[in-house]
């Protein structure tokens, strides 16, 4: 029955991609930003905070309905747009088949593919939870988030390092600052390690910008933070008495390793659309869809496939895995980035726009305020989601990446840095936050509230590095 789903939502998506073999004209109908008011940024706003809200305040309602909401969401730009006398039925038609295949499509198929392989992955047995062994743990898992995905290292990590603290008594710490390390800030350095870095990554932005820029940066975040988690649990462990926390290390062992060479596969595949210009599209009602990018989402394809027909059951069982978050992720995002159109247009009118006080508040004189840029994407990365946060602010700085990487590279830097490191601020910031605190809940680790997270743990240990990143780096 599983085996039945994963190839329909292959065949789904490649049945997309196949439309490209249709032709086109040149002169795209589009949307002329100066002439669309606030009010259509409505709905983009209202599935936000749908997401932030509703899980908190009506949990079992959004786990049966979120797909629902995000389509009455997006059926409520669409409605209006079609009986707009400046927008209408072509313009429409072209929009949601650029946003579709230029944007929507490889994001959900990078996000499938990183999401199968890394659930075929299993760490087995287990131990002793010490402080050098938890850092140890949250430093690999930081490392290996750039290159196979915030939500691919969380889950492959969590559940031994839950199984490592299982005696001690003290430990929200250690899921906390492992959301803050391996969910989210040790994505920083591939368009594969977050959502929004591979965002900016099919706007343009290359796939080794990313690594040269954010290095620093990170390097900063993970050492302070490391060190910071390194004492705290230092301090807890030596408050436990010995009978808790002596017990036998079991022997660690990896299990569907081949996985990790077809995450290698993934990484070359992405590289592939970057390096390789054979010169070569295809169109479809005025959109282009270069070659390299449409062997690049085959690649990923065929290596999802591969992944789940030659990893053991057994392994993603012990792994609990299920298609619904990639299925959730899928719904909201074809929502998100349907109702973001006409808020990037009207952004890209600059102060020609309604959303002109947006462009206000990052720029002074012309010039873009980078320790803006990287506080307001910061802020509202935490609390609705980084990825659409991103687009949105790559678009108010101009949204041309050759100019964004070599003329404004603090800004593109303050834009990527925000995105990415607070998306740690709450349990929504980004997906794999929520995914770590319901595993953990699930092996009877009290974890704080939505606020109690934020305010006993984000606000006074991470808003004071972000205060000296954005000295230092701003």
């Amino acid at each position: 029955m599983v085996r039945i789903k994963i190839t329909s939502i292959i065949i789904a998506i490649f049945s997309q991609g196949m439309l490209l073999a249709s032709s086109g004209g040149h002169d795209a109908p589009h949307i002329d930003g100066t002439l669309l008011s606030g009010l259509w940024v409505i709905p983009f706003i209202g599935i936000l905070l749908s997401i932030a809200l509703f899980p908190l305040i009506a949990p079992s309602f959004w786990h049966h309905n979120f797909g629902k909401i995000s389509a009455m969401w997006a059926v409520s730009l669409l409605i209006p747009f079609l009986f707009n006398e400046h927008i209408g039925f072509s313009t429409t038609l072209y929009s949601l088949i650029h946003t579709g295949l230029s944007e929507y499509i490889p994001f959900i198929i990078l996000l499938l593919a990183l999401f199968t392989i890394s659930g075929g992955v299993q760490l087995t047995g287990s131990l002793v939870g010490t402080p050098v062994v938890n850092t140890g743990i949250i430093l690999i898992g930081t490392i290996l988030a750039s290159w196979m995905g915030t939500t691919g290292a969380a889950m492959l990590l969590i559940r031994p390092l839950i199984r490592a603290n299982k005696n001690r008594k003290n430990k929200v710490h250690i899921i906390v600052f492992f959301i803050f390390l391996v969910a989210n800030i040790g994505g920083s350095l591939t368009p594969l390690g977050d959502p929004p870095l591979f965002l900016g990554f099919l706007k343009g932005v290359d796939f080794f910008w990313t690594t040269t820029q954010m290095i620093l940066p990170m390097i900063f975040m993970v050492v302070v933070l490391i060190t910071i988690f390194f004492i705290v649990d230092t301090y807890y462990y030596k408050r436990e008495s010995i009978s808790a926390i002596d017990e036998i290390s079991h022997k660690i062992a990896l299990k569907g390793s081949f996985n990790l060479l077809l995450i290698l596969g993934v990484i070359g595949s992405v590289l592939l659309s970057g390096f390789w210009k054979p010169d070569v599209h295809f169109t479809i009602y005025y959109v282009d869809v270069e070659l390299q990018n449409i062997s690049r989402d085959i690649l990923l394809l065929f290596l999802t496939w591969v992944s789940w027909t030659k990893t053991s059951k057994s392994i993603r069982e012990e792994n609990e895995f299920t298609w619904f978050p990639i299925v959730e992720v899928a719904k909201l995002f074809a929502g998100i980035f349907i109702t973001i159109i006409p808020a990037i247009e009207i952004l890209k009118a600059g102060s020609k726009g309604a959303l002109k006080v947006v462009i206000e508040s990052v720029t002074q004189n012309g010039e873009p305020i980078n320790r803006m840029y990287f506080w307001l994407t910061g802020i509202l990365s935490s609390f609705l989601d980084n990825a659409p946060t991103y687009l949105v602010f790559f678009n108010t700085a101009g949204g041309d990446a050759n100019v964004l990487m070599n003329q404004m590279p603090n800004t593109l830097l303050a834009i990527s840095a925000g995105a990415v490191f607070m998306g740690a601020n709450t349990y929504i910031g980004n997906a794999p936050n929520f995914m770590v605190k319901s595993i953990s809940e699930a092996s009877d680790i009290p974890m704080p509230s939505f606020f109690g997270y934020f305010f006993k743990y984000a606000l006074p240990i991470l808003f004071p590095l972000y205060l000296l990143t954005s000295i230092i780096f701003f």
